[in-house]
């Protein structure tokens, strides 16, 4: 009897890392040791009730069932191009650069399947989000790692990118305001970018999700004249709204590149509930007060936590981070933040990310998420303060 394999292309990738640690956490809990996590960027607070309110209220339509356009309906389109333009100074049109999506990581994949054969080039940030290795490595493209570090706040270093061998690169993975560091990024950032994607022919693709988080002045690669041409943006409701599981996301390019990753997606996915879409519609709506509410006074009281813990831990951390996490370096002591992290989860009952996950450029570093009660959060650091007080 023959002996059945998975696909090859598995061997180039592990599970999630947050899928397999969650799974050990909840073990944990299941014995009885109340873990508080840390670890995960999931909004733990409710949309605005508004937002639900129109959910059930479509629900209830009798001819709110059926499938939906492969490109989101008009509405949420054209909400999406409003919300563009009043918080980013951007215009869109709404007929054909904006693709809804599920999500913002499944624009990871569809983007990923429409620009890359096998063997193409992906230039990917060390540290970055994963799933911008694991993608490529999937569809058999070959990653370049360029590297991020605190002395250019977080930025691609544009010399070293030059003397790279850029032959056969097609895309180029970018995410600010940045996660896992916190870096905001800048104008004058996405003017070097757009300016290195015209001269080298690369598709630079800035992942967007953390703009409104401790953070007023939201920026977007697409508000550089000429970028359209050249760059693709997505954006996502996870984060900005707090409806992570309703993935409601978004991509922003030229027609023709929304035209080529449609091709993908709709022979992928059937569209979203109708109901789901009216919703996030509303939610984009939301006035500024909304958003300084949940996104800015919300996450800087919870920060202020986040920060003690930092210190306990003798962490150095830049105060001027932005987005629903807190990144900081561990002190020598540790041979690694893994080090660091299992000690925490092992002997204080409160789980961060080790930086590793990330690349081998966050090994020293910890990342401490804001998606947690201050109640939480005050009772991890008193956690953390009885282990530090008794090493």
């Amino acid at each position: 009897m023959n002996q059945i394999q998975p696909a090859q292309r598995l061997e180039s990738v592990k599970e999630y890392y947050f899928s397999a640690k969650l799974k050990e956490i909840a073990d944990m809990n299941s014995r009885g040791l109340k873990v508080i996590s840390l670890g995960v960027g999931s909004p733990d607070s409710a949309p605005d009730t508004s937002v639900v309110e129109k959910l059930c209220s479509v629900a209830r339509e009798k001819d709110a069932h059926g499938y939906q356009p492969y490109m989101g309906i008009k509405e949420l389109r054209e909400a999406f191009a409003r919300w563009y333009e009043t918080y980013f100074g951007v215009r869109l049109d709404p007929s054909g650069e904006l693709l809804p999506l599920i999500g913002s990581k499944e624009g990871i994949l569809h983007i990923s399947l429409a620009f890359l054969n096998p063997g193409d080039g992906v230039l990917v940030p060390n540290p970055g989000y994963p799933s911008y290795t694991s993608v490529s490595r999937l569809l058999g493209a070959t990653v370049k790692s360029y590297k991020l570090d605190p002395q250019r706040a977080w930025a691609p270093d544009f010399e070293a990118l030059e003397q790279m061998d850029l032959s056969g690169v097609k895309l180029m993975w970018v995410n600010y305001p940045n996660m896992p560091t916190g870096a905001r990024g800048s104008l004058a950032l996405f003017e070097r970018l757009v300016h290195f994607a015209r001269k080298r022919g690369i598709v630079v693709v800035n992942d967007n999700p953390y703009s409104f988080i401790l953070n007023e002045e939201r920026l977007s690669i697409l508000r550089i004249p000429g970028a359209k041409e050249f760059c693709i943006e997505l954006n996502s409701l996870s984060k900005s709204h707090n409806m992570p599981g309703w993935r409601m996301g978004v991509l922003a390019s030229n027609a023709n590149f929304v035209e080529w990753v449609l091709r993908v997606k709709s022979n992928i996915d059937s569209g979203q509930f109708k109901a789901m879409q009216l919703a996030a519609a509303s939610a984009l709506n939301l006035p500024e007060d909304w958003h300084r509410e949940y996104n800015c006074r919300l996450y800087r009281r919870r920060r202020a936590y986040a920060e003690e813990i930092m210190q306990l831990l003798a962490c150095s951390y830049d105060p001027d981070q932005t987005g629903m996490f807190l990144w900081g370096k561990v002190p020598e002591a540790y041979r690694d933040a893994a080090e660091l992290a299992d000690k925490l989860l092992y002997e204080a009952g409160v789980f961060v990310t080790p930086g590793f996950i990330f690349g081998t450029a966050g090994e020293k570093y910890i990342r401490i998420s804001l998606c947690a009660s201050e109640e939480k959060l005050a009772e991890a650091l008193e956690r953390i303060g009885k282990l530090t007080t008794k090493a």
